[in-house]
């Protein structure tokens, strides 16, 4: 159950600071690769059968908040020794998946580890030989991400894609890269805080970066306007005509900057608003036009091929 939702629609430039809805848990195939060092190999955790002498047992909890429910699945817990190895790293000796867990371990102090998707902490704990239970509080919460078009129109999902990076740039101006290639819709746990979330419509330059704070306990719900559109190149003998096979396109920007270059009868791309100008050479000529994209209106652009140069005579303009 999600209660009190709220949408919030992100303009290009727009920072992100609405939260809204109460965290669910959901499985994302591209979540669960913890960073924590050690975790390349493990021993599995005991989890039944009467305690081995000189063990003790503890049962680890986690919860979103402090004052959230215990989670129930889609935890993965590890356990370290706290001092490294010769290697370097912390000797990973036990883990587990699903929610509470229970660990019989030998007496002494650890590390333990909880990841949630893509959010996680880290505590000291101490086993004794009494049984005894403690818990973790992830301060997570989740991020679920949609575009539309100008107009309110729908972004087709299979051409629209979401990378979250840490909020704070290098030096250099370079953020961290957290997940990518999110599907829109998918929810993606992650620790509270502000992220930096790149969207992408298509494969050229319809890409819209948006600042998004996630709150612990809740899910964020961001949806980012593209001002793009869909554009079908094609070169005709004459309007409305079939496309001439094996032509070779390329679009540039109204600064003269090259934006896509293919070959084929068709050249279909999703473009940024603006002015273009396409290039479609066949055989050895050579024919221009240029073209404007507007926010939400799929076009197909005919470049008529009565008009042109030759391969020859365009290098010499060109020289």
């Amino acid at each position: 159950m999600i209660a009190g939702r709220h949408r919030l629609l992100l303009l290009p430039s727009l920072t992100a600071m609405l939260l809204a809805g109460v965290y669910q848990g959901h499985t994302q195939e591209t979540e669960g690769k913890s960073s924590f060092p050690g975790a390349a190999s493990y021993a599995p955790a005991l989890r039944e059968g009467t305690l081995a002498q000189g063990q003790g047992q503890i049962t680890l909890a986690a919860q979103l908040t402090d004052d959230s429910p215990e989670l129930k699945r889609g935890l993965v817990w590890r356990i370290f020794k706290p001092d490294a190895g010769p290697d370097g790293k912390l000797p990973l000796i036990a883990s587990a998946q699903g929610g509470t867990s229970m660990f019989q371990l030998e007496p002494g102090s650890y590390l333990v580890h909880a990841s949630f998707g893509r959010a996680g902490a880290t505590k000291r704990i101490t086993v004794g030989r009494e049984a005894r239970r403690d818990s973790l509080v992830l301060d997570a919460g989740g991020l679920k991400l949609d575009a539309v078009l100008s107009g309110n129109l729908k972004v087709p999902p299979g051409k629209l894609r979401f990378s979250i990076y840490e909020a704070t740039a290098d030096t250099e101006g370079d953020r961290a890269l957290i997940v990518k290639d999110v599907k829109p819709n998918t929810v993606v746990r992650l620790n509270a805080g502000t992220y930096h979330v790149v969207s992408t419509y298509g494969s050229v330059n319809a890409v819209i970066r948006s600042d998004i704070r996630v709150e612990a306990g809740k899910l964020t719900e961001a949806t980012v306007e593209h001002h793009a559109a869909e554009i079908t190149l094609k070169l005709v003998r004459e309007a409305g005509g079939e496309a001439i096979a094996d032509t070779s396109w390329s679009i540039v920007s109204d600064s003269g900057d090259p934006v896509r270059e293919s070959v084929g009868a068709y050249a279909s791309v999703v473009l940024a608003e603006g002015e273009y100008a396409v290039v479609a050479k066949n055989r050895d000529r050579i024919y221009q036009r240029d073209f404007t994209v507007v926010p939400g209106h799929s076009q197909e652009v005919e470049v008529l091929a009565t008009d042109g140069i030759s391969a020859a005579a365009a290098e010499d303009q060109a020289d």
